[in-house]
């Protein structure tokens, strides 16, 4: 008898406005998972997209500070 489940008489009591007990528990939940998705999402775009270096740039002799003429 006490592994049936439980039958609600009404149907208010399985809505998420009206249970507010298992209603804010899953909104917790919710919230955390999608605050460490975002998280993680965006220390994934800084990694992915990170700085690789100083790059070797060729610079033209006559462009410099002090310019070298032929």
């Amino acid at each position: 008898m006490e592994d049936e489940p439980i039958e609600y008489k009404d149907p208010k009591l399985k809505d998420i406005t009206y249970n507010w007990v298992n209603s804010s528990v899953f909104l917790f939940y919710l919230e955390t998972f999608c605050i460490v998705a975002l998280l993680i999402g965006a220390c994934y775009g800084l990694y992915s997209h990170r700085y690789k270096g100083k790059p070797e740039v060729v610079v033209p002799a006559n462009t410099l500070y002090t310019p070298e003429y032929k």
